[in-house]
């Protein structure tokens, strides 16, 4: 969990001194940060394995940033965060949390409106004290309160990556001790939701005190809600809350059956089980048997419960009548009618993906030399890496021009003769004009294997024109896929107005892909629109948006998102081998 504590306040170092001076000093806590809150082995046991000789060595950690961790482990805090953060006149954790408000637009706000807080914030929208300002427009004052409505909306949940880190460092912990015999995650942690509230963890074990014990004593825990031999309820210190349940050997598939939810498609599961004359709840599946005749019900009417499965959730769904329905389709939207009827889709697995398809190197925006890049895909097993450093007009991305893209791909052929059992895919990712023409000449598109095109600008646009964007985009013969294609960032940036079934049928059209963008601050495409593409033929391919070699994991995350979206194998077009991936695009 120290990993998610020292990564916040990594990042907020990097504003502190973006509000103060243009530095590679913010550049360096920002990629400490984002490597921090991507691992999933706690930095305190590599510490305590070789001190900061061992921190040095995790990629994007350098001497400084070493030493801060080296710090916070130590001490709980870090002196530079905490004299920033009193030297500094706002809130930069709630105001940066605000779309389109970075640390330097946040000192124009303070200097010119002396704004300290999200409240100073939407005062001044409300009133329209901001548009004239350096750095803002006309609609500055709309954006910006529809923004500060978004993350109140968000506030109290969690993104998915941030929540599957925690409980797996809870898990790891917990499940070396003995007297767990058995340990899984529930909720809608296990349903694989954008978004968690709280945690929810069943264990079996025949020394519940023992275990609940070492659960609300862990570091982690603030604040013990409630302590029992059968449940215990917790805050940890980044504000989640968590349950840990202890259940019976005999009911462990039936307790994580019901508490995986959702709470609609239980209902559905237990009306299914009392037609069948079955009472299913958190403890089994029970036969209901009548132990003496009954005349009405008096008080000599006794009933006798049969338990008829519990141990594992396949022979939960199996005892009334359903196949296995994996967690991330229960959401009563379908998927009860569908088992009923034996056309569950067969969903995308977790290790089916063969390459990663969004990537950037230090060419432009990305931490990453190309090489290393190939070597850290050939890590994952993939067989092959689409290299798709953004090209364009975005200078803040350090984007590609023609004559760059060109030296590139040069320099691309050399790698690929060097390395083997991995092989780079020349790409890139174009910037989508606003009258929807690619902002690279096609002359240079078509000497790439692959193109994404992306909007990174004017995301305001009315839903007619930006769908009229997007449909040139992808009627242009060069272009192949295209990356993040609602524009959503997750408690940050809602999608901008788009007609998606016109989109999807000028995809189809063109054999043009769209991304699932697995970054956990992204999940862009959402799963109803995944399900619309896979009921309208639409391929789709998974990339991670690389800037990091730590964003590489996310592709569980996008996977996620495509099984919810009821994705099979067959929909996603890197799982195909390196062969197949490139016949299909060309």
């Amino acid at each position: 969990m120290k990993n998610l504590e020292i990564a916040q306040i990594f990042y907020q170092i990097a504003e502190f001194i973006e509000m103060n001076e243009v530095s590679f000093r913010s550049r360096a806590y920002n990629k400490a940060a984002r490597v921090l809150e991507s691992m999933e082995i706690n930095i305190e046991e590599i510490y305590n394995q070789g001190g900061l000789k061992e921190l040095k060595k995790i990629s994007g950690i350098g001497q400084a940033t070493a030493q801060k961790i080296e710090e916070f482990i130590k001490t709980g805090k870090i002196k530079t965060y905490q004299k920033l953060k009193k030297e500094c006149p706002v809130d930069l954790e709630k105001l940066t949390a605000v779309e389109g408000l970075g640390a330097r637009k946040i000192k124009v706000l303070y200097k010119e409106l002396s704004i300290r807080n999200l409240k100073d914030l939407e005062k001044a929208a409300k009133t329209g004290k901001i548009g004239g300002l350096e750095g803002f427009g006309q609609k500055s004052e709309t954006n910006i309160l529809e923004a500060i409505e978004f993350v109140k909306a968000g506030q109290g949940r969690f993104p998915l990556g941030t929540a599957l880190s925690i409980i797996r460092q809870i898990i790891n912990k917990l499940e070396k001790l003995s007297e767990v015999k058995k340990i899984s995650s529930a909720g809608s942690l296990r349903r694989m939701k954008e978004t968690i509230g709280d945690l929810d963890i069943l264990v079996i074990s025949s020394q519940p005190k023992k275990v609940m014990n070492f659960f609300v004593k862990m570091p982690e825990v603030i604040k013990i809600w409630a302590q029992g031999l059968t449940k215990s309820s917790v805050r940890l210190k980044n504000g989640l809350d968590c349950d840990l349940r202890v259940v019976k050997k005999e009911s462990f598939g039936a307790a994580l059956q019901y508490f995986t939810g959702s709470k609609e498609h239980n209902i559905l599961v237990r009306k299914i089980a009392k037609k069948k004359k079955l009472k299913l709840n958190e403890y089994g599946v029970f036969l209901i048997k009548e132990k003496t005749p009954t005349q009405g019900r008096g008080p000599d009417h006794e009933m006798r419960r049969e338990r008829i499965a519990g141990k594992s959730e396949k022979e939960v769904y199996n005892a009334i009548g359903l196949p296995y329905i994996e967690p991330e389709l229960r959401t009563n939207t379908g998927e009860i009618e569908a088992a009923l009827n034996n056309k569950l889709p067969e969903l995308i697995g977790y290790k089916d993906i063969k390459g990663e398809t969004h990537s950037h190197s230090d060419w432009s925006d990305g931490d990453e030399k190309i090489e290393d890049l190939a070597k850290a895909a050939k890590k994952m097993g993939y067989q092959y890496i689409v290299l798709t450093d953004h090209a364009g007009f975005l200078k803040i991305t350090n984007a590609l021009d023609e004559k760059r893209l060109l030296k590139q791909m040069d320099e691309i052929d050399k790698i690929n003769k060097k390395l083997s059992g991995i092989k780079i895919i020349k790409g890139a990712e174009v910037d989508i004009k606003v009258d929807g023409s690619l902002a690279i000449k096609d002359e240079v598109l078509a000497k790439l294997d692959f193109v994404y095109g992306a909007i990174h600008s004017k995301f305001k646009m009315s839903k007619k024109d930006m769908t009229q964007r997007l449909i040139r985009a992808i009627e242009n013969p060069h272009l192949d896929a295209i990356a993040h294609p609602t524009g959503r960032m997750i408690q940050k940036r809602e999608e901008y107005l788009l007609d998606f079934e016109q989109i999807l049928k000028v995809a189809k059209k063109n054999r043009t892909a769209l991304e699932i963008n697995a970054h956990a601050k992204r999940l862009d495409l959402k799963d109803i629109y995944i399900r619309q593409a896979v009921e309208m033929s639409v391929k789709m391919v998974i990339g991670t948006d690389v800037h990091h070699l730590s964003y590489m994991p996310m592709m569980e995350l996008g996977i996620a998102q495509a099984r919810r979206g009821w994705a099979s194998k067959k929909d996603i077009l890197n799982t195909r081998s390196f062969i197949e991936f490139i016949k299909y695009f060309k």
